[in-house]
């Protein structure tokens, strides 16, 4: 044993101040302490506000406990360039926070670092939970010099290790970017603990046990360091071969990370105004530079009356209003998820939940039994809830004030038509930047991407649910640009520098050429990069598979074909449901079903009919509760129960086809062939009775029995199409709206391969086409191997498709056979993603 003799000064050292450091914390929750220890490190200067998201979001993919009391939360690698200099801060916890799997935290140790510096500080940390001593007296001193000490490397023990290695031994040369830090050591402990054996990693002098986090961490181990694996197992030489495969496996994605980072770092475009003139200063919030006029839009709520009416009245408005509302809201999911992506759906799936507040119901109930109108109370309710989050020192309780404003607004707007926001409606069609005191996420959401050019707004922060929109629709955006800036004038032109976070109100004519030509150069990238999508997505040995989007509405198509869709895979019609207090009529679906047959020009419409059950519910269809909704009367089972239902759709479809164009027809939930039969009976006679043409009538492989009987369900369609995220959860016994069991709904699981290989090889008996509508057609390596099982067409949201029509693109069709192969041939979800060569 040695004593480290590195000596700082106590006071200040080069990562940590005394001013970063706070003793004696309390916390209910692990975010909360993070938080403050990521004020910490912006107060020191360290880190942009956005770190602190980054952090809390490291918390969702990595292990950030040490163990012994101590972890320490940072920020995502790719996330690197918000870090400002290496620091850390201190947070002390006495009484422990909660951490991981019951463990309480009681020294957290922030770190932000935007270089490798960040292995030294982790190798001193890690150092102290070989002194478990030390650990107790600093997680109770009230001498913050103590703390200090621990960073700067002065008493601490540390452990030399042995120069000599074990009888097996192998040698590899760390190849990772960020060196070895905790995300990939926790993949190399997990082995080690698998194989149940010792096996020891040296770096230099010092050794480690491969099955200790913390040791493997003291390693300092730094890209280009050789490291030497060894072990006296018995079959170590095989051991230790599987060891390297195991730690070689994670270069690709390590690298992969370090290359986002190394591009955020380059994506400000540098531009500035060539008169010189300084802009005005904000928070960049949506990257991108653009031109055009101001817009000011008052989001403010407007007055509600209150309207005195009896209790029961009141009772039942608002628990109508609360219904309805529940149900539009999935529909708005459906239309985020369509149009932007599942990632920002997320967001009105959080505001959705709000609505569960029991709270926030029993207050607006409570100012109803004290003689107020529903409509009122509610607003009321929601006021007093969102000032109690705004006034709180926590920038995600702000943001959840914002959301519950939001959605709280909608349900307003069921219980009295009259408050729908109209905040929008005096906006011109010429360019323009919108200017407003905040903007919420159903504004933001709805925005025209191509008439809206820029937005600005007096309030908010980077990380709030708006900006999020603004960067995901390519939008920029700047916000927190303080109050004065809603002084400005309607039409005034301004300069909005998304990147920078900087406004440019009357800009010269100088500069606003300048600014045009940096945005024509943005522009032909842009143009350049669409040629790419609007390729087919053809192998390198010239097959073609055809790629289509996930779209509901007719307006949706444009942006669907800018993506590369080459038409529309799966048209879900339980929107027209879903959005509506009533059932629309054959006249109302007739009409859309038209709108988007003409948007696509020709091109291909698959229409799926309603599916309805499991986790959408409509309130004004009356179906009965039911104790397991999803093992119960939903898809193919409800429309064979309601043809009233199913008798208009398929009419207002055959009517939309007469004028023109060739939709599919596709049925949900399908189980059977007596199911099959009976549907294609009824299409066939409303067909005859419009004197309609003949139209491909398909199915969905959404279940197991259809899958395994695929090969016999084909003799009676003319296609199947595999909804890839309900057969997940039916192979796998999973909810998938279960938040304990969500993560193990894989699609890329071996059992939901195999029923996808069965679907196609059964299909192929009768040569029908077959498609996939579900989550794995978009993500590039799924692509990849459902080409391989012999997928014609892949439909995805319209996001996702350029990146898979580059990979499939770049590798040829034998290429991916052999992948699909070797993906049935595997154990688990976890191997099937380790053959992801571009991870």
């Amino acid at each position: 044993m040695r004593k480290e003799t590195e000596i700082i000064e106590p006071k200040d050292s080069a990562i940590l101040s005394e001013n970063a450091v706070t003793l004696n914390a309390h916390f209910d929750q692990k975010e909360a302490a993070i938080r403050a220890a990521g004020a910490l490190l912006m107060s020191e200067g360290a880190i942009e506000p956005a770190y602190i998201e980054s952090m809390l979001e490291r918390e969702n993919v990595a292990n950030t406990w040490l163990g012994d009391g101590v972890a320490i939360p940072h920020g995502m690698l790719e996330d690197r360039n918000l870090v400002k200099k290496d620091a850390v801060s201190v947070v002390q916890v006495p009484d422990g926070v909660l951490w991981k799997n019951g463990e309480k935290a009681r020294l957290i140790f922030a770190i932000a670092a935007n270089s490798d510096g960040h292995i030294d500080i982790l190798k001193k940390l890690t150092r102290l939970l070989s002194d478990p001593q030390k650990l107790r007296q600093l997680a109770v001193t009230n001498d913050k010099t103590m703390i200090l000490s621990v960073l700067s490397g002065s008493d601490i023990e540390t452990i030399e290790g042995p120069h000599e290695d074990l009888s097996n031994v192998q040698e590899w040369v760390l190849d990772y970017p960020s060196g070895l830090h905790a995300r990939p050591a926790s993949i190399w402990v997990e082995f080690a603990k698998k194989a149940g054996v010792m096996i020891c990693v040296r770096n230099g002098a010092y050794v480690a046990d491969m099955k200790s986090l913390a040791e493997l961490l003291q390693l300092g181990a730094k890209s280009s360091d050789k490291l030497v694996f060894s072990t006296d197992a018995d079959n170590g030489a095989q051991l230790l071969d599987q060891a390297l495969a195991t730690v070689k496996k994670i270069s690709a994605n390590e690298k992969e990370s370090a290359e986002k980072s190394r591009m955020k770092q380059k994506s400000v475009h540098g531009w500035v105004p060539p008169s010189g003139v300084a802009g005005h200063v904000a928070i960049p919030a949506g990257p991108g530079l653009s031109i055009g006029h101001i817009a000011i839009v008052n989001t403010g709520g407007m007055a509600v009356q209150d309207v005195l009416q009896g209790l029961r009245e009141g009772a039942e408005l608002l628990e109508g209003a609360l219904t309805r509302t529940k149900h539009k809201m999935k529909a708005i999911v459906d239309d985020v998820t369509r149009r932007i992506g599942a990632s920002d759906a997320a967001i009105f799936s959080a505001q959705a939940a709000l609505l569960d507040d029991d709270n926030l119901v029993a207050t607006a109930c409570r100012l109803m039994a004290d003689g107020h109108g529903a409509a009122w109370s509610w607003n009321e309710a929601v006021e007093q809830l969102a000032k109690r989050l705004s006034a709180m020192d926590n920038s995600l309780f702000a943001a959840r004030a914002v959301d519950l404003r939001d959605v709280g607004g909608r349900v307003l707007s069921e219980i009295d038509p009259s408050h729908m926001k109209r905040s929008f409606e005096s906006i011109g069609e010429d360019a323009i930047i919108i200017v407003a005191e905040d903007l919420s996420p159903s504004d933001t959401a709805n925005l025209d991407p191509k008439k809206v050019k820029g937005l600005v707004t007096a309030l908010g922060g980077p990380t709030s649910h708006t900006a999020i929109l603004a960067r995901t629709l390519g939008i920029p955006a700047v916000v927190a640009a303080g109050k004065d800036i809603l002084a400005t004038t309607d039409g005034k032109q301004i300069i909005v520098d998304g990147d920078n976070g900087l406004i440019y109100l009357e800009p010269t004519e100088q500069d606003i050429v300048a600014a045009q030509k940096q945005i024509e150069r943005i522009t032909a990238e842009c143009e350049k990069q669409a040629r790419a999508r609007a390729l087919p997505a053809k192998t390198s040995d010239g097959h073609e598979v055809d790629i289509a989007a996930n779209i509901n509405r007719a307006d949706q198509v444009a942006f669907a074909i800018e993506q590369g869709g080459e038409g529309v895979g799966l048209m879900r019609t339980e929107f027209l449901f879903l959005e509506s207090d009533e059932t629309p009529d054959e006249d109302k679906q007739y009409q859309v079903y038209r709108e988007m047959i003409v948007a696509l020009k020709g091109k291909p419409l698959i229409v799926r009919a309603l599916d309805i059950g499991g986790d959408k519910q409509i309130a004004h269809l009356h179906l009965p509760k039911e104790d397991n909704p999803f093992l119960g009367v939903r898809g193919a089972r409800l429309l064979l129960r309601r043809k009233d239902l199913l008798i208009p759709q398929l009419r207002a479809i055959y009517r939309a086809a007469k004028e023109g164009g060739n939709p599919w027809i596709m049925f949900p939930m399908i189980m059977s062939i007596s199911e099959v039969l009976q549907l294609k009976k009824l299409a066939e006679e409303i067909r005859q009775d419009l004197d309609a043409p003949l139209l491909n009538l398909g199915i969905m492989i959404e279940v197991p029995a259809a899958a395994i009987m695929a090969d016999v369900l084909a003799a009676h369609v003319d296609f199947l199409s595999i909804g890839t995220n309900d057969l997940t959860q039916y192979t796998m016994a999973i909810d998938r709206q279960n938040p304990d069991l969500a993560p193990e709904a894989d699609s890329l699981n071996p059992a939901v391969l195999r029923m996808i290989h069965q679907t196609a090889s059964g299909a192929q008996r009768y040569k029908r086409w077959v498609g996939v509508c579900g989550g794995i057609a978009g993500d590039p390596f799924g692509a990849m191997l459902l080409t391989g099982f012999g997928i014609d067409e892949l439909s995805m949201t319209p996001r996702d498709i350029p990146a898979v029509k580059a990979r499939l693109r770049a590798h040829s069709l034998a290429e991916m056979k052999k992948l699909s192969e070797k993906a049935l041939d595997c154990e688990t979800s976890s191997e099937v993603r380790a053959l992801d060569e571009m991870r």
